[in-house]
């Protein structure tokens, strides 16, 4: 995969869907969404509720508090949450908010994905999504992931990884990073269109060292088997073993995964953060997200520190998401 980006660009622009940017206020959204229009990557719905007016030919802009569909969604989110004791005045309020009216118009079809985060919180994107879109089907957990594409890498596919988790889950038991390693490998297929190579990571190598952290790590790898006996996956592996082949036919000889992995699932958060900023600063890599898998519908966080080239990549990734749903 040596053009990630474009290639998502180019399958965006294929069949345009409609993306949601609640984030009017931030000067990266609209940099960003001037690009997407003048790409032509996307149909642009971007919502502000500041009251100052936005000049973006080409897009949609809605003030929540003041669309025609503000009650027809608050109606919708109260019967939706009727069983959290949710009031119809309580679900007008938050419809006046912007990723709240955002999620909304996901929920009732009007827009295709939702990209937010680049002036608000994981949770404020998360929140809303759970509650209104839910998991998708046969998913037990959310989980994040990175699209990492290295240059002059001659690892994974021409130096494109997916990472995960790196921005959600901070210390999954075994039966939760099972299930970020099949949803990442999900994630990979739709993207890139091969299958994947799992490697679950660790500081050790096929029992070379001997820990509770270890072994959460092995029987995390035993429940993928279980769960899904074709996928290629393997652990526990050292990043090293994973990626080279000669390392990997020293320390894991038996592996399938050994030297060929693509799909690099972390132990905890703190590693798979600190992993893919580190592969980002000092690889020089591309890193696209983050992206979340598992939810019903394509809703996309941002990190806080993004560009606005960063956010056009999401919407583009969000789009070809949103295509692949349907």
């Amino acid at each position: 995969m040596q053009d990630f980006l474009g290639t998502m660009k180019a399958k965006a622009a294929a069949n345009k869907k409609t993306i949601v940017l609640p984030e009017g206020e931030d000067p990266r959204t609209l940099e960003a969404a001037a690009q997407i229009i003048d790409e032509d990557l996307a149909n642009l719905v971007i919502l502000n509720n500041t009251g100052v007016p936005i000049d973006m030919p080409g897009a949609t802009i809605i003030d929540p508090r003041t669309s025609p569909k503000h009650e027809v969604y608050a109606q919708e989110l109260r019967r939706l949450r009727a069983k959290k004791g949710m009031t119809i005045e309580q679900a007008r309020e938050l419809v006046n908010d912007c990723t709240y009216f955002g999620t909304m118009m996901v929920k009732m079809g009007d827009a295709d994905g939702l990209v937010s985060g680049a002036c608000h919180s994981t949770a404020n994107t998360l929140r809303p999504a759970l509650q209104i879109l839910k998991t998708a089907p046969g998913t037990k957990l959310v989980s994040s992931f990175m699209v990492m594409c290295v240059p002059n890498c001659e690892y994974g596919d021409h130096g494109t990884f997916i990472f995960s988790d790196i921005g959600l889950n901070e210390y999954p038991d075994a039966d939760a990073l099972s299930e970020i390693a099949i949803s990442s490998a999900q994630s990979w297929r739709a993207l890139m269109g091969t299958e994947p190579h799992v490697a679950m990571l660790s500081y050790s190598s096929h029992g070379s060292a001997n820990s509770d952290y270890v072994d959460k790590v092995a029987e995390a790898t035993s429940l993928v088997h279980e769960k899904e006996p074709e996928l290629v996956c393997d652990g526990e592996l050292q990043t090293d073993a994973a990626l080279d082949e000669t390392v990997g036919a020293l320390k894991a000889p038996t592996s399938q995964v050994a030297g060929h992995a693509d799909v690099l699932i972390f132990p905890n958060l703190d590693a798979g953060n600190i992993g893919y900023k580190l592969v980002q600063r000092l690889a020089k890599a591309n890193a696209y997200g983050p992206l979340l898998q598992g939810i019903a519908r394509p809703v996309n966080d941002l990190s806080r520190g993004c560009s606005a080239t960063d956010i056009v990549a999401v919407v583009a990734i969000t789009a070809v998401q949103a295509q692949l749903q349907d």
